[in-house]
């Protein structure tokens, strides 16, 4: 409703109103005398955000923004995880290999048995995981719908799979594993390759951690520095382990290619 035309219709309803109370123009002498209570009448609609066909856009999804940032909970939890633990794991991996020896072909080979036992731990921790998650929710169904067969089957297919959940996890894994492993495994310098991999990381990490603030609805700067300092952190720690371990073993780094 258009708020001067509202204000217009309730003040013609009040002075008629008004004029009905008192008669003759004349206040009544009692006090206990009230204006009927369309005076009073407060206009809630002109206050109301509404849209084009007149419908207040909150009632659709229940907030303003129409956005359920819980239903995203489960889903990307996993996905953020799974490529953010791939492309660390790797990399660090390939780095710390790369503290003793400088051949590409040992890089190679220990990224690729990284991605693949890494896909593999991820899909079946989260399968075990999911599953157990899984079994507690149906008992409680199976307790709280007293048996019923129709009820329990509504209720089990809202919950998650957990085949899905460990394909998920494991293609996530495998996907953040990718980066590092690609930017490294063609440069021939030992140097330049393990910038590669770090530049390569650093990259990712960042994207990851932006990308899942920015789904999760949290602050993408803070999201995606402290994804970014985590990762330096696991691989400077990798290669500082590995090197001292070459030094005390007196393992020679390779120059061979």
């Amino acid at each position: 409703m258009d708020l001067h035309l509202s204000s217009h219709v309730h003040a013609a309803a009040a002075a008629q109103a008004t004029a009905s109370a008192f008669p003759n123009g004349k206040k009544a002498e009692s006090t206990d005398v009230l204006p009927p209570r369309a005076v009073v009448t407060i206009d809630v609609e002109a206050g109301a955000p509404t849209n084009a066909a007149g419908d207040d856009p909150r009632d659709a999804d229940g907030d303003a923004g129409g956005v359920d940032y819980m239903a995203r909970a489960q889903w990307l939890r996993a996905a953020v995880l799974g490529a953010n633990d791939g492309l660390v794991s790797v990399a660090s991996l390939m780095i710390g290999v790369g503290a003793v020896s400088a051949t590409p072909k040992a890089m190679l080979v220990s990224g690729t048995a990284g991605l693949v036992a890494g896909a593999c731990s991820m899909a079946i921790g989260e399968f075990v995981s999911v599953y157990a998650q899984y079994d507690m929710e149906v008992s409680q169904i199976k307790r709280g719908d007293g048996g019923e067969e129709e009820e329990e089957g509504a209720a089990r297919d809202g919950l998650p799979s957990p085949t899905q959940a460990a394909l998920a996890s494991a293609l996530a894994f495998a996907f953040g594993a990718l980066l590092p492993l690609l930017a490294g495994v063609f440069v021939p310098s030992w140097a330049a390759r393990v910038a590669a991999v770090c530049a390569a990381t650093s990259v990712g990490l960042a994207a990851f951690g932006v990308a899942g603030a920015y789904l999760g609805g949290a602050s993408m700067l803070r999201s995606g520095l402290r994804v970014l300092l985590g990762g330096w952190f696991a691989m400077l720690l990798t290669f500082a382990v590995l090197r001292l371990f070459g030094t005390v073993f007196h393992i020679q780094v390779s120059s061979s290619v």
